[in-house]
């Protein structure tokens, strides 16, 4: 080994790896600073401050933003490891045939874990889109219920009745947010077929109205209540459909106290809420025995009157 060769491999290398790792340090150190900065217009908003507090919840937009910058700087974390490593080692030996086999080895692994990758990139892209989030109402297609996890791989649901339902993200093929920003309250009323529908129409907005302005509900309800007019005409009632729109989450609270306003306002009008009505005809043991004894009379009167008929006949002859 020459001279050359030692100071090579006493200075050259180790100042090589140095300045490797400094070069990496200081990039993720760069990009860090970059996805901070990111993250901080994501939490603060980018819309005019009316149209932010309307479109989304100021709470989960700063959850989503840091979730977002916490997997962006993972993987420019491994990236930059990645990179890094490979560089160092090629200072010290041939990584030709290392890269080779980790090429044959990565196209066997993707062949095998091809469900894996696509739960993954499922995961990022619904978490990047903001498709849902921890606390939502989402129905899955399979399972419906409360969001209580978001991973990259599996989201967790519970249902109304307890149950938990781990749904694979790439196995998600569209999914219903009913929390989004905002959520709409739909009662389909039935009235009898009597009723004046301009009247109850007028009663309906009434209790819309009453509703909209109590002070339990300010902020609940965001929009005026519509009442949107006939819906159906069924076999045995008149629909009519009446809408609120809530804050997410409240729609169906909303839609309770509703009915039992309606309720309460058509018993005290006297306006008529139509229910199936069935007519049953009961049979007494004693209406059995009429019956019964009603049938033997008429076939003794008719045995009697075969017996005179056929007596007649025989004096005629």
């Amino acid at each position: 080994m020459t001279w050359e060769e030692v100071g090579h491999f006493v200075v050259g290398w180790p100042l090589t790896v140095i300045l490797l790792m400094m070069l990496g340090l200081v990039a993720r150190f760069l990009l860090y600073r970059a996805v901070d900065r990111l993250v901080r217009r994501a939490e603060e908003g980018v819309l005019p401050d009316r149209l932010t507090q309307l479109s989304t919840d100021p709470t989960r937009r700063v959850q989503r933003a840091r979730t977002m910058g916490s997997l962006f700087k993972s993987i420019i974390s491994a990236v930059i490891v990645a990179v890094v490593g490979t560089m160092i080692l090629s200072e010290f030996v041939d990584i030709g045939p290392i890269l080779a086999s980790a090429g044959i080895a990565g196209v066997a692994l993707g062949f095998g874990a091809q469900s894996l990758v696509k739960d993954f990139l499922s995961g990022i892209f619904m978490i990047f889109e903001d498709q849902y989030g921890v606390g939502d109402v989402v129905d899955a297609g399979e399972a419906t219920g409360t969001v209580e996890a978001v991973g990259l791989r599996v989201t967790r649901l519970r249902d109304v009745d307890g149950t938990v339902w781990y749904v694979r993200n790439g196995e998600i093929i569209r999914i219903g947010n009913k929390s989004q920003n905002w959520a709409r309250s739909v009662l389909d009323i039935g009235v009898a077929y009597g009723e004046d529908l301009s009247r109850v129409r007028r009663i309906l907005e009434e209790v819309a109205h009453t509703l909209w302005e109590d002070d339990e509900f300010q902020g609940v309800i965001i929009e005026e209540p519509e009442v949107w007019g006939v819906e159906d005409l069924a076999a045995d009632a008149v629909t009519v459909r009446v809408t609120l729109k809530t804050a997410p989450l409240e729609q169906w609270r909303v839609a309770r106290v509703m009915r039992e306003r309606i309720k309460a306002r058509f018993d005290h009008e006297g306006i008529e809420i139509p229910f199936p009505q069935r007519v049953v005809w009961q049979r007494s043991e004693t209406d059995d025995t009429d019956a019964e004894a009603g049938h033997d009379k008429a076939g003794d009167d008719k045995a009697d009157d075969t017996e005179a008929a056929a007596t007649g006949a025989a004096g005629d002859g």
